[in-house]
């Protein structure tokens, strides 16, 4: 007959050992995504390039006409996909403004692509206008955001591009001061 404390005991023990390997498995695995993600965010410079394709699309403006991607062409860009209803990505929406204005007179081109429903993305602008273009690329984005490296088509998602067309840094999440910075030091080399 097994003893009701020894057993209790035992399955106290086998439950406690559970949970640290649960726990070291769980800290393992976040160690390991951030990794993983400060090795995509920066792995952008491997000569990766934009092809034809990317530089052939158009998308509607919010307010009338069109945004053609080959206007762009031969001029770095900070490339960015938003949307209304992603926070991160409207609260970094003024810094990209003050950002582009700040290197316009350089050559930069910002693109703002939102992933959103032209009405909410008319009505958002008109109550928080930004300086540079935006494209409404609809749910037809989210291809493109995977295309260019986001295979989770994740909100927001930052892409910088040389002039040369070279995708030189990739960043899914808020930008942030120092990402913006370390962008304009890489695309104007200073």
């Amino acid at each position: 007959m097994t003893d009701p404390a020894s057993s209790a005991s035992a399955t106290s023990a086998s439950a406690a050992s559970r949970r640290n390997f649960l726990f070291v498995a769980a800290a393992a695995a976040a160690a390991t995504a951030g990794a993983g993600a400060a090795w995509w965010q920066a792995r952008g410079g491997s000569g990766d390039a934009v092809g034809a394709d990317f530089w052939a699309r158009t998308f509607e403006r919010p307010d009338g006409g069109e945004v053609r991607m080959e206007a762009f062409r031969g001029k770095p860009m900070l490339l960015n996909f938003w949307a209304t209803w992603c926070a991160p990505c409207v609260e970094e929406m003024p810094m990209i403004d003050a950002f582009f204005k700040q290197n316009a007179a350089n050559g930069l081109q910002v693109l703002g692509l939102a992933i959103d429903q032209p009405s909410a993305v008319r009505k958002f602008l008109q109550r928080t206008p930004v300086g540079y273009e935006i494209g409404l690329a609809g749910m037809g984005g989210t291809e493109m955001v995977r295309q260019l490296g986001n295979a989770q088509g994740g909100l927001p998602f930052t892409v910088s591009i040389s002039a040369g067309g070279e995708v030189l840094a990739r960043k899914m999440g808020k930008l942030e001061p120092p990402d913006l910075e370390g962008w304009r030091r890489e695309l104007f080399h200073g």
